[in-house]
């Protein structure tokens, strides 16, 4: 406490100071505030930036599933005919649909290996892999799924 000229004790001066200090001190928390937030608002960006690429990850991965099973299923249907007895082997030219215009598979497209090499005891044997891909804005994503059937005969 300080004393004025009149030999009374000067309140207000001694409160300007303690106010002036805690100016200081409170500057100081409101930057290491300010700082805790920016960390904390930047975490929560690349959080959410991570979570949405493994979003488009999994629907390209969806849509490429989608066109292997496109694949197999077009494949077997080729060996398999609907409403007919015959069998077909598997053909070294393969000529796969083009399935790049159709709804939900737009630039996608699938590649199909098929194997017909094994007959035992006159039953036919067939071994068939379909790769599908999904390529869109620098993504690509691709699946495999193989498919082992046999002839009824």
């Amino acid at each position: 406490m300080s004393h004025n000229h009149s030999g009374f004790i000067d309140v207000n001066n001694d409160h300007l100071n303690n106010i002036t200090k805690q100016k200081g001190s409170a500057i100081v928390v409101a930057i290491f505030v300010i700082v805790i937030m920016a960390l904390l608002a930047s975490a929560l960006v690349r959080m959410q930036n991570s979570s949405s690429e493994a979003i488009v990850y999994e629907v390209m991965g969806t849509r490429a599933y989608s066109a292997a099973q496109t694949g197999i299923q077009w494949q077997l249907t080729e060996i398999f005919p609907l409403n007919t007895a015959t069998v077909t082997l598997c053909s070294d030219n393969i000529i796969e649909p083009d399935i790049s215009n159709v709804s939900g598979l737009e630039n996608c497209w699938f590649e199909i290996t098929c194997n017909s090499a094994i007959n035992h005891d006159g039953v036919q044997y067939y071994n068939v892999k379909s790769t599908g891909s999904c390529h869109v804005a620098g993504i690509e994503t691709s699946r495999t799924i193989q498919v082992e059937a046999r002839s009824i005969d």
